[in-house]
């Protein structure tokens, strides 16, 4: 019951809101409709250039971390030949002290 009467407030308040400013706007509807629908065409410019700066970004990051993931596979590469390099020399000592000692 206290829900129902919340939302019954609630709609009430909004029309005599609605009703007030209606009375009280300094504009006439057509001024205001001409404002919103400018305001509206603003933000729609303005999403445009967001969405084409977030692309920019997404394809400068997209670049960025190709770079990267090439930049670490080189020096993935660079650590495998060097522990290649290592284990080779280690069997080669251990082969000469097998062979010496045998």
């Amino acid at each position: 019951m206290r829900n129902r009467n919340f939302w019954i407030a609630l709609g009430v308040g909004a029309a005599i809101g609605g009703v007030a400013a209606l009375l009280y706007a300094p504009q006439t509807g057509t001024a205001t409709r001409k404002k919103l629908k400018r305001g509206l065409e603003d933000l729609g410019e303005t999403l445009e250039d967001a969405g084409d700066y977030l692309k920019d970004q997404a394809e400068r990051l997209g670049k960025e971390a190709q770079r990267l993931i090439d930049a670490s596979k080189d020096q993935f590469d660079d650590a495998i030949d060097a522990a290649t390099g290592v284990v080779r020399s280690a069997n080669k000592a251990a082969t000469k002290a097998v062979t010496k000692l045998v």
